[in-house]
């Protein structure tokens, strides 16, 4: 395995169990994964006005890009999840979305949502980026 995940009993169990407190990695290269936003193989922006929309197909990118580099959610050592106009009823909608994207597959790892008041084009309400462990040839 290239990422361990712990939770410590020291620690609060992780909220909505989404993320784990700890991921160590052990691999060949470290991956950063640049942020993924709502725009489809044409750069056509998917779901204007609509965080679960975005973050779906944001997701959706965040898996390809991973998949690029040769590493899979089992790879990903850290994520975060940039919201514009975030509000306690969007985690659902955002983490549903992730969950379609990667099924049983769910990166349970460490990861961060944040609150922005922007990102890098006004009609942008989702951005996901990462990091990743390449795993060892002998892995």
């Amino acid at each position: 395995m290239t990422v361990e995940r712990t939770d410590p009993p020291t620690l609060a169990s992780p909220v909505h169990d989404v993320y784990s407190h700890v991921a160590v990695g052990r691999g060949s290269a470290i991956v950063g994964i640049a942020g993924q936003i709502a725009l489809d193989a044409d750069g056509n922006l998917v779901g204007a006005g609509d965080h679960g929309a975005q973050a779906e197909q944001a997701f959706r990118n965040f898996k390809l890009a991973l998949a690029a580099a040769g590493c899979g959610s089992a790879d990903l050592l850290k994520y975060t999840v940039h919201v514009v106009g975030h509000r306690l009823e969007l985690v659902e909608p955002i983490f549903a979305a992730g969950r379609r994207v990667f099924g049983d597959d769910w990166p349970r790892t460490a990861s961060t949502l944040l609150g922005v008041e922007a990102l890098g084009n006004p009609d942008w309400l989702i951005e996901i980026d990462g990091l990743a462990i390449v795993p060892s040839p002998t892995q």
